[in-house]
């Protein structure tokens, strides 16, 4: 579904700002991977996200999503591939508008528009069941304004917004950092259930050690802009946060040095 071939990204190439962000990327993932991307700051993860959904170029390398390739597609062209989560909550929806006219906006992603009435009863019965499994009360609250949803409420939404239309792979960018931890868990239950339920393949980069364990059936860790290792199967399964620091350990020969993973 995914397949990333000696990618590479440098910033501000032939300056003394000069950052390798990426390093020949060698990935590849299978439909209804779900794969967890761990790494300190400045390892890659969120460059990594952002080429595959075309906010930069590729410096070499290839991008295909479902054996189409991608690489030279403009941001706005991948879109009706990808679903994407971001950090920020106020992000992924408009604010201004109410609930249904945002769900109503994702589900028409990669539709032609027209000058028929703009949420018919079928869609409106759609986007409340949908919003029930959430379990906010949103699904009796949409036609208020976004922009009074709390942060969590409003990621949840973006979610999915994000899932609405099935899309080939779904990218979620530390998509909980800015929540509280009791708002955050609840998101990831929901963004679990709803891979797992929808049979999504998906890409999530996390701080948390933690979260990057139990969720999914792979694990990524990056730094430096290389894929340092890559754990799946029975591996993952009965892997601890020490296994990834000792992981961390072997194949960098120092010990990870980032206080918000480790604090996690």
């Amino acid at each position: 579904m995914l397949k990333l071939s000696h990618v590479y990204k440098t910033f501000n190439k032939g300056t003394v700002n000069e950052k390798q962000a990426l390093i020949d990327i060698n990935l590849q993932l299978n439909p209804g991977d779900f794969v967890t991307i761990i790494g300190g700051n400045g390892a890659g993860k969120s460059t990594l996200l952002n080429l595959i959904a075309g906010v930069y170029p590729c410096d070499g390398g290839n991008i295909f999503v479902d054996d189409t390739d991608v690489t030279r597609l403009k941001e706005y062209k991948r879109a009706r591939f990808l679903g994407r989560v971001f950090q920020d909550p106020m992000r992924g929806t408009a604010g201004d508008m109410n609930i249904e006219e945002n769900l109503a906006i994702a589900y028409r992603r990669g539709k032609p528009r027209t000058l028929r009435w703009g949420i018919t009863p079928e869609e409106r019965k759609l986007y409340h069941d949908r919003l029930s499994t959430l379990d906010l009360g949103l699904e009796d609250r949409m036609t208020s304004k976004v922009g009074l949803l709390s942060g969590g409420q409003r990621q949840a939404l973006t979610l999915l917004m994000a899932t609405l239309q099935k899309p080939k792979l779904l990218l979620l960018d530390e998509h909980t950092a800015a929540l509280d931890p009791k708002t955050a868990d609840t998101v990831l239950k929901h963004t679990n259930e709803i891979v797992t339920g929808q049979h999504l393949t998906a890409l999530m980069v996390t701080h948390n050690m933690h979260h990057a364990i139990e969720l999914g059936n792979r694990i990524i860790m990056m730094d430096g802009g290389k894929i340092l290792f890559d754990i799946s199967g029975e591996d993952k399964k009965h892997l601890k946060v020490e296994d990834l620091l000792k992981r961390f350990q072997n194949a960098e020969g120092k010990e990870l040095d980032n206080d918000r993973m480790l604090l996690n």
